[in-house]
């Protein structure tokens, strides 16, 4: 049995096992080899290494959300059909792990081609990348949900998932750009496509490791299968709806301050990116630091979230997280360390952040279900992930934009204007953004002591929890 404190009596509260909680922890490091690559340095990546324009990179990010919108909503009604001894979501990460590293790497392969081949190549592998990264990422996301029934110890689970997230993205932050100097020789284009490499082996080895320690036990009660149904229970969910909305502006928010990193360093600070020695790389110690102090925010989540209302803690941090972003710029270039410190602080306040949010998505599923009768945990998961996605695309949309509006010419001084464009694009746009999200999360109406009731009347409804019993069929290989 894989769960700790079981008793006879069939105790609500049983814990999972240390093991478990971190094997699904890695998932996310496996995603976090490639997302926080695409989030820091995909945009530079295109415009100063591949040499693709701004704004056309700036399109391509929102053009190819359409495919998104069909395929996000689509792989979670799929996730919720599929039927196997593995369960619903676990068998994606043991066969969709190949194709998404493949994929990943395929993105800086970097080919020599025209500008129009280089455009094409470009669309053709983000958006395949985007598929993978879906057939992957929405069953393993909606994995939590059905792990264990209690609204805590999925925030528990949260907290080992973005623990692991962004341990990763400590690693990518802090080696990628010495990494892709030592690798390439001077070869900036060859330093990125064998570091990929290197990560695409990693994350495909870890998302096995996802797949063999985990357990689904969640069942949902037998129901008629219903697309029409099960949109209509999500698009009545509140709670989710105003998740969706804060997902959207949150990680447009990211994307903007994440895609002016490797400009605001090499156009304003002063670093070239080519340091070998971590020391003397000021872009590579800032962000080192930055997501270790994070990764520290992060592990703060499971106490902070035991005193205090998810809703409001989270209204807080992100406030605070707001202020610390839009100091950066009135901070002068000479005043590198000082930039390290407030990027310090500004992190680790926002390291529950994540953690928060994705327990808070589990219970809008457990809300869902109680509301309607229909749980569509996948369906949920697919459709929030949908919104970080456009998020995402949309935030980078807009970096792109930016850079071209402000007049950015890649890989020469840059005039005053396009200077002022860079720390706007670190500072201001996305403090503002994070505000907004802040204004979503501000209606969100569950309140943990709600969410407990759900959760008591949910496992009424459902019988006594069983543990792995539960899903007995779900044999390991």
């Amino acid at each position: 049995m894989n769960i700790e404190n079981a008793n006879s009596q069939g105790d609500t509260t049983q814990r999972l096992r240390f093991t478990e909680k971190l094997g699904y922890g890695v998932g996310d490091a496996a995603s976090n080899f490639f997302f926080q690559v695409f989030n820091i340095f995909l945009l530079y990546y295109y415009t100063d290494v591949f040499g693709l324009d701004a704004a056309l990179v700036a399109v391509m990010f929102i053009v190819t959300k359409f495919v998104d919108a069909i395929s996000d909503p689509l792989m979670g009604l799929v996730a919720d059909r599929t039927d196997t001894r593995w369960g619903k979501f676990r068998p994606y990460l043991l066969w969709g792990a190949i194709p998404y590293g493949l994929c990943g790497f395929a993105m800086f392969a970097g080919p020599d081609l025209s500008d129009s081949g280089k455009l094409i190549y470009a669309y053709a592998t983000y958006t395949l990348m985007m598929l993978a990264y879906t057939v992957i990422n929405i069953p393993y996301s909606a994995l939590m949900g059905v792990m264990t029934p209690s609204s805590l110890e999925r925030t528990s689970i949260s907290s080992y998932r973005f623990v692991c997230a962004f341990s990763a993205a400590w690693l990518v932050g802090t080696f990628v750009t010495p990494l892709k100097t030592i690798l390439g020789g001077g070869d900036e284009a060859q330093g990125f496509r064998l570091t990929m490499m290197i990560f695409a082996v990693i994350s495909i080895a870890l998302f096995w490791v996802t797949f063999a320690t985990t357990r689904e036990r969640v069942k949902p009660m037998q129901e008629k299968a219903s697309l029409k149904l099960d949109f209509k229970a999500m698009l009545g969910n509140g709670p989710w709806l105003t998740l969706f909305l804060a997902a959207i502006f949150t990680l447009m928010n990211v994307a903007v301050r994440n895609g002016a990193i490797m400009y605001y360093f090499k156009y304003y600070v002063g670093d070239d990116g080519t340091a070998i020695f971590l020391i003397f790389d000021k872009t590579a110690v800032f962000m080192s630091l930055g997501l270790f102090t994070m990764v520290a925010g992060i592990a703060c989540t499971k106490m902070l979230a035991a005193r205090f209302d998810k809703r409001r803690l989270l209204i807080v941090l992100s406030l605070l997280n707001a202020l610390t972003m839009a100091v950066f710029f009135v901070i002068p270039p000479e005043q590198y360390w000082l930039m390290v410190l407030v990027n310090a602080v500004g992190t680790f306040i926002v390291g529950p952040t994540p953690a928060l949010v994705w327990a808070m998505y589990a219970d809008t599923a457990d809300y869902g279900e109680w509301k309607s009768g229909r749980r569509t945990t996948a369906l949920v998961f697919s459709a929030l992930q949908f919104a970080q996605k456009l998020g995402l695309a949309v935030g980078a949309g807009l970096s792109g934009f930016i850079l071209s509006l402000f007049g950015f010419i890649a890989n020469q001084a840059q005039s005053d204007l396009s200077i002022t464009g860079i720390r706007l694009m670190f500072s201001i746009f996305p403090a503002t953004l994070a505000v907004a999200g802040v204004v979503a999360v501000f209606f969100y109406p569950l309140r943990d002591s709600k969410v407990k009731v759900i959760e008591a009347e949910l496992k009424e409804r459902h019988g006594a929890y069983a543990g792995d019993d539960a899903m007995s069929a779900n044999k390991p290989a």
